[in-house]
């Protein structure tokens, strides 16, 4: 609710001050711009009589907001209404005037002249600013109905349309008070397609993926879980077997160590996982670069003794072999890949560095589509419903680095590129 009254005032504010400055602009700013157009019309106003003022005449005057005076040779004569259009003899006022045409200021008020100077004599057109006062009076009095409807108009839109902001930004509010409320309903309905209206899109969409993710976490949480208890159930069968003298100790000791190790993996890349969100925060690790061919051949030979059986085969097509990381993050990678690849090639694993590219590939079964697109989330089921975390560390560490990792099936067997 305080929102709401904040903005209507904070736009009400900004309205009043527009219409403030607006009035200044017309009422004060205005007049003033207008003055060179006032005079330059009050001196036509001024010419136009002369040339029909005589001496004859000028006792009858033309136009009583006009006084006039007439000289030829030494004789000089005013009309009627010169004192009351100015306190000034008509002998003192032409000696104030230079020129042509202009003005002078006299007792704080401003006069106004124009002269014309023929074969009858030289004759002058005098008044004071009360023309321009008019002028300046009627302008206003025509401008100001329509700038008063006008502003009128303009504050009932902006009340308006600030009152409909105001409802738009509390319905949001609301939708972000709510993404945890799996039983709101919005039926708040946007008539026009505006910024807002994408931004009440873009909060469903969050809602969806905050969703998505809550749920893919539950799903980690039991998988890992799942993945942990297994092990720890054996070991624990094991020992107790062992306790009751049913299973012989060195052989129940060896099953013991290998879940232990299967344990000690696990903990190991969850705590690698984890890190990776730390190296976000890091940029060093983008700034060097490493061999890769070094880290390949090491991890082969390391994963030759668990599958010997199957051909190993690096080519190197590449004369320039640096990627961006570190030895350990690399070496985590090709790790998890070949650790994943061992469980299921029959005869071969081959490994090509070809324009910039790691192209892994072995001989094993190809994957579902449905199943494909998924390999690197963690804990999402693969191939003959394993789940782990290898894959989702190698996709990870890549997209650090700014690489990607897509999988393919290749006509006998798969690939993972990197790239």
């Amino acid at each position: 609710m305080n929102l709401k009254h904040n903005l209507y005032r904070q736009i009400l504010t900004i309205v009043i001050i527009m219409f403030a400055l607006i009035y200044i602009s017309f009422a004060i700013i205005l007049p003033k711009v207008l003055i060179p157009i006032y005079e330059k019309n009050i001196y036509l106003y001024l010419k136009t009589p002369l040339d029909v003022v005589s001496n004859n005449v000028i006792t009858n005057e033309i136009d009583s907001s006009i006084a006039y005076i007439y000289k030829n040779g030494n004789v000089i004569t005013a009309s009627s209404n010169l004192n009351d259009i100015i306190d000034l003899s008509a002998k003192q006022i032409l000696e104030d005037i230079n020129g042509e045409y202009g003005k002078f200021v006299y007792h704080g008020k401003t006069y106004y002249y124009n002269t014309l100077n023929d074969d009858y004599g030289y004759k002058i057109a005098i008044a004071n600013d009360n023309y321009i006062r008019q002028m300046r009076s009627d302008i206003l009095e025509a401008l100001f109905p329509v700038l008063l409807i006008t502003l009128l108009l303009m504050l009932i839109i902006v009340a308006w349309w600030s009152q409909s902001l105001a409802q738009k930004i509390r319905h949001l509010k609301e939708k972000v008070d709510n993404l945890d409320n799996d039983n709101y309903i919005d039926k708040y309905n946007y008539k026009i397609d505006d910024e807002l209206k994408v931004l009440s899109k873009a909060i469903d969409d969050m809602k969806i993926t905050l969703h998505k993710q809550e749920e893919y976490k539950n799903q980690m949480y039991q998988n890992i879980s799942h993945d942990f208890k297994t092990p720890l159930t054996v070991i624990k069968s094991y020992i107790e077997a062992i306790e009751d003298g049913v299973e012989d100790e060195k052989n129940g000791l060896k099953i013991i160590k290998e879940e232990i190790k299967k344990l000690e993996i696990k903990v190991h890349s969850l705590l690698y996982l984890n890190k990776l969100t730390y190296f976000k925060d890091m940029e060093n690790y983008k700034s060097g670069e490493i061999n890769i061919v070094d880290i390949l051949e090491n991890s082969v030979s390391k994963f030759k003794m668990t599958r010997p059986d199957i051909k190993w085969q690096i080519d190197i097509l590449d004369k320039k072999t640096d990627f961006k990381g570190t030895q350990n993050m690399w070496e985590a990678i090709v790790d998890n890949i070949l650790s994943n690849f061992i469980r299921y090639a029959e005869k071969e694993v081959k490994i090509t560095v070809k324009n910039k590219r790691i192209t892994f590939y072995n001989d094993g079964p190809n994957i579902d589509k449905n199943i494909l697109n998924d390999m690197f989330t963690p804990y999402k089921k693969g191939i003959n419903g394993q789940f782990g975390l290898g894959l989702s560390i190698v996709k990870q560490t890549l997209s650090l680095l700014g690489y990607e990792v897509i999988a393919r099936n290749e006509k006998n067997g798969i690939s993972f590129i990197i790239k």
